[in-house]
């Protein structure tokens, strides 16, 4: 896996391609998504990617998946996330112990992000199953 990182218009605007040619932007000003929240958007979306084919693999019909993430930060430099909780609200006609399962399943076992950040953060999840 590599990226190219290079700089773009202005002061602290950067730009990853990596090597399919799909980018995505960063800024420490507040103009793109900060690094920061890139962390938490991955492990979303990591995460969400595995409950999907989870859900597929049940049988279990789903609209659609969000994620609302909060992430905790210390109080120094670097301030580095002390813990981040992400709550999943998965909609459709699916039982609500499959919805678990498949929640825990990519939180404690697949999903590469959060395991990683697990090392050195706390890590919490919630879920909700709403009726579509």
């Amino acid at each position: 896996m590599n990226i190219r990182l290079e700089s773009i218009h202005g002061s602290l605007n950067y730009k990853g391609t990596n090597d399919r040619g799909q980018s995505y932007q960063f800024s420490g000003n507040k103009e793109s998504v900060s690094p920061m929240e890139s962390i938490l958007m991955a492990a979303a979306a990591c995460s969400s990617i595995d409950i999907e084919i989870f859900l597929e693999k049940m049988r279990q019909p789903f609209d659609r998946i969000e994620v609302e993430v909060k992430g905790e930060r210390v109080d120094a430099v670097p301030a580095i996330f002390s813990g981040i909780h992400l709550h999943y609200k998965i909609y459709g006609d699916i039982k609500p112990e499959k919805a678990k399962k498949a929640v825990d399943m990519s939180m404690d076992k697949y999903c590469s992000v959060s395991i990683m950040l697990s090392a050195g953060v706390k890590m919490t999840h919630s879920h909700e199953v709403i009726k579509s």
